[in-house]
C-alpha cells in the first residue's frame, strides 16, 4: 500500500514540474516529441532552439539549401532561425507554416508566377490559390508525395500539373508554344521555323483543316505532329493524276493553283526533253497548245518528240540538202551559233573534206554569214595561194596542186621518181634516195630587208654536179681529164667512192694486181689534197714500193722491177739467169734460188744477196 502511495506521489508530482518547464504543447507535426526526455533534440542546453537540429530532422529542405535552391536559400530567409518563423509549444493546432499567401513572393523559390498563374483565377473563371498547385498529386518527389500537405517536391514543367493533350507528340517543353495566359491560341508557336512555313494561300487556311482532330486512347486529339506535307498530294487532290509528278511547286505557287507564274521554276531537264540554250527563252505557250485543254492532258501534246528531232517544231530553210540533223551544224544557243561540226557529214555536200581539210575550221573557208554561201572548190588555187609563185606555170597557167600533194599536208609530196624521169633530170644512183628539199629547198636572200625565208625552188636550179656538189678538187686536175667540171669522167651517181674512170687513157695503164687497187691506195690524201693527189704522180714502182734488195739492181739511179717481176705478184716469172755474168747449166739450173741467195746483214739493213763479186767454186762450195 506503501509503494502505490509513492508511485501516485512520484507522477502528480513529476507532471506538475513538467507543466512548470515546458511553455506549452507541441503541434501535432511535432507531438511525438513531447517529454523531458526529447528537449534536448531541437534544444541546446541552457540555450534556444537551434537550426542544425532542425535541419537534422528536415532533410529534404537542408539538401535544398545546400544546393543553394528553393525558397528557404533566398536572401529572404539566409540567415534567420527557423524559429522565427516556425515557432512552435502554442498547442496541438497551432498551424507552424502561417504566411500571407497573398504577400508572398514566389518568384523567390526560383519560379516565378506569370499569367493566370499569378493572377489566382483560370480561363473558366475558377479561383487559384496556393493549394490548387501544392497538392500531393502534383509532388513528383516520392518521399514527399507521402506527406498529406507540403509546398516542396514540385516539378517545374508544365506538365507536372497540365495534362498533354498532346500525348507526347509534341515533346515536353509547352512554353514553346503556349504562355501562361491561354493555352488557346498557342500565341508563341510561329509556323515559319517550322518545317512547314505557311506562304500564299495557307496562311489563311485554319488550323484544323490541316490538323485534324481524332480520338487517341479514349480522349479528344488533335494531331499536330507528323502531318506529310513534303508533296502537295499529300493535302491536295492531284488533278493531272500523276501525268506531270508530283511536284506541284514547279509549276504552282502557295498563291493560288490557277497561278502560273510558277512554271518558270519547272524544271525541263526532268522530263524528256531538256530545255537549253534559247529554248530556256521560249513561252511554254509556244510549245504547248493551251486553248483546249484539261487537267489531265495539259502539257502532254508534245511527248515523244526526241531533242534532235527540229523539224518537228522548227520549217527546214535548206530544204533537206543536208538531211534532217540539224543538230550536226546547230545548237540552241541559235540559228547562227554553231554546233559540234565535227558531226557534220560534208561528204553530203559537193566538196567531201578528206585529210587536213577535216581538221580546218569551218569559217576558215565560209567567210560569209551564212555557212550556205556557195564556194569555189574546184582548184586548190581557188582557197590557197600559189606558194611557188607560178614555177610550174606553162604559158602562164600553173598546173592543180593535186598533181604533186594530197589533202594529208602540202609538207611532202605525191611526186614519184617516174614522174622525175619525166623531166629533164632524171634521178639515178643516190639521187633516187636523196630527199628533195636537198636540192629544192633553198636558203633565201640573206641581204634583203627584211631577210628572205628559205624558199622552194624548182627551175634554174642547175644540172651539172658542181651546181649541187662542192669540187674537192679544185685546181688539183687538169682540165684536160674533167673538162667544164664534169664529175662524171670519174664519179658515178651511187657514190663519190666508186669510179669509172679509163685510166688506160694516162701514161699509166693498169695491169695485173694494180686494176684490182683501190684509188686511194695510190692516190692517198696529203697535205693540200684532202681526196688524194692525181696529177704529177711518178710512174716508177719504187715510188709506191718499197725497194727491198738494197739498191743492188739500180741503174742511173732507178731500179727497174720489170725486169723481174710482172703486175700479177711479186713472184719472179721473167728474170733469165742466162743474161747475167753466171750463166747456169748442169746441176745449178735445179738449185733453188735461196740456196745461193741467202739474207744478209750490211749496213744495219738485213736483205737477200743478189750480186756477187767472185763466181769461184769455193765461194759457194767448200
Amino acid at each position: 500500500m506503501r509503494i502505490l502511495f509513492n508511485i501516485l506521489f512520484f507522477v502528480l508530482f513529476v507532471g506538475k514540474m513538467l507543466a512548470q518547464l515546458s511553455p506549452g504543447d507541441l503541434s501535432n507535426a511535432h507531438k511525438d516529441l513531447e517529454g523531458m526526455s526529447n528537449c534536448t533534440k531541437c534544444h541546446d542546453l541552457g540555450s534556444k532552439v537551434s537550426n542544425a537540429k532542425c535541419l537534422d530532422c528536415h532533410k529534404d529542405i537542408k539538401s535544398r539549401v545546400d544546393r543553394n535552391e528553393g525558397y528557404h536559400a533566398s536572401w529572404d530567409v539566409k540567415g534567420k532561425d527557423c524559429a522565427k518563423c516556425h515557432s512552435d509549444h502554442h498547442g496541438r493546432k497551432f498551424d507552424m507554416i502561417r504566411f500571407d499567401e497573398n504577400a508572398f513572393e514566389h518568384n523567390l523559390t526560383g519560379y516565378e508566377l506569370t499569367g493566370r498563374h499569378k493572377s489566382g483565377w483560370s480561363s473558366k473563371g475558377k479561383k487559384i490559390d496556393c493549394r490548387s498547385c501544392h497538392t500531393p498529386d502534383f509532388v513528383i518527389e516520392p518521399e514527399l508525395k507521402k506527406k498529406n500537405e507540403t509546398f516542396l517536391g514540385l516539378g517545374q514543367e508544365c506538365i507536372n500539373c497540365h495534362k498533354d493533350v498532346h500525348q507526347k507528340t509534341l515533346g515536353k517543353d509547352c512554353a514553346k508554344c503556349h504562355n501562361a495566359e491561354e493555352f488557346k491560341p498557342a500565341k508563341k508557336f510561329n509556323h515559319d521555323k517550322s518545317d512547314f512555313p505557311l506562304s500564299g494561300k495557307h496562311k489563311d487556311v485554319a488550323c484544323i483543316e490541316c490538323h485534324k482532330k481524332e480520338t487517341r486512347n479514349g480522349a479528344e486529339f488533335q494531331k499536330f505532329a507528323d502531318v506529310p506535307f513534303k508533296s502537295c498530294v499529300e493535302c491536295h487532290e492531284d488533278v493531272h493524276k500523276s501525268q506531270l509528278g508530283t511536284n506541284c511547286k514547279e509549276c504552282h505557287t502557295a498563291q493560288a493553283f490557277t497561278d502560273q507564274s510558277g512554271l518558270r521554276k519547272f524544271d525541263h531537264s526532268k522530263t524528256h526533253f531538256p530545255l537549253k540554250g534559247k529554248h530556256h527563252n521560249v513561252d511554254c505557250r509556244e510549245c504547248h497548245k493551251m486553248d483546249v485543254v484539261t487537267p489531265i492532258n495539259i502539257f502532254q501534246d508534245r511527248l515523244g518528240i526526241a531533242t534532235n528531232d527540229c523539224e518537228a517544231c522548227h520549217k527546214d530553210p535548206h530544204e533537206g540538202k543536208f538531211g534532217g540533223k540539224c543538230v550536226d551544224c546547230h545548237n540552241e544557243s541559235g540559228w547562227r551559233k554553231t554546233g559540234d561540226l565535227d558531226k557534220f557529214n560534208h561528204d553530203k555536200t559537193a566538196f567531201a573534206l578528206k585529210g587536213k581539210h577535216v581538221a580546218v575550221d569551218c569559217k576558215k573557208c565560209h567567210t560569209s554569214e551564212k555557212m550556205t554561201d556557195p564556194l569555189p572548190f574546184k582548184n586548190c588555187a581557188d582557197c590557197h595561194k600559189d606558194y611557188h609563185e607560178k614555177q610550174f606555170a606553162v604559158y602562164n597557167v600553173s598546173p592543180d596542186c593535186n598533181v604533186c600533194h594530197n589533202t594529208d599536208g602540202f609538207i611532202g609530196s605525191i611526186f614519184t621518181i617516174e614522174d622525175h624521169a619525166k623531166t629533164k633530170y632524171k634521178l639515178d644512183g643516190a639521187h633516187l634516195a636523196t630527199p628533195c628539199f636537198s636540192c629544192h629547198l633553198k636558203e633565201g636572200d640573206l641581204s634583203s630587208t627584211p631577210p628572205s625565208k628559205n624558199k622552194w625552188k624548182f627551175r634554174q636550179i642547175g644540172e651539172r654536179c658542181v651546181d649541187c656538189h662542192k669540187d674537192p678538187h679544185e685546181g688539183q686536175i687538169a682540165e684536160k681529164w674533167y673538162p667544164n667540171k664534169t664529175c662524171d669522167q670519174c664519179h658515178v651517181t651511187s657514190s663519190f667512192r666508186d669510179s669509172k674512170f679509163d685510166h688506160r687513157t694516162t701514161e699509166f695503164k693498169l695491169l695485173g694486181e694494180h686494176a684490182k687497187t683501190a684509188c686511194r691506195d695510190c692516190h692517198k690524201p696529203e697535205t693540200g689534197f684532202k681526196y688524194g693527189k692525181f696529177d704529177g704522180l711518178p710512174a716508177t714502182c719504187s715510188s709506191c714500193h718499197e725497194e727491198e734488195h738494197n739498191r743492188q739492181f739500180e741503174k742511173f739511179g732507178v731500179t727497174d722491177c720489170a725486169k723481174c717481176h710482172g703486175n700479177e705478184s711479186w713472184e719472179i716469172k721473167q728474170y733469165d739467169h742466162d743474161k747475167t755474168r753466171f750463166k747456169l747449166d748442169g746441176k745449178h739450173i735445179k738449185v733453188a734460188c735461196e740456196a745461193c741467195h741467202k739474207e744478209i746483214a750490211q749496213g744495219g739493213k738485213t736483205f737477200v744477196q743478189y750480186k756477187f763479186e767472185s763466181f769461184e767454186c769455193v765461194v759457194c762450195h767448200k
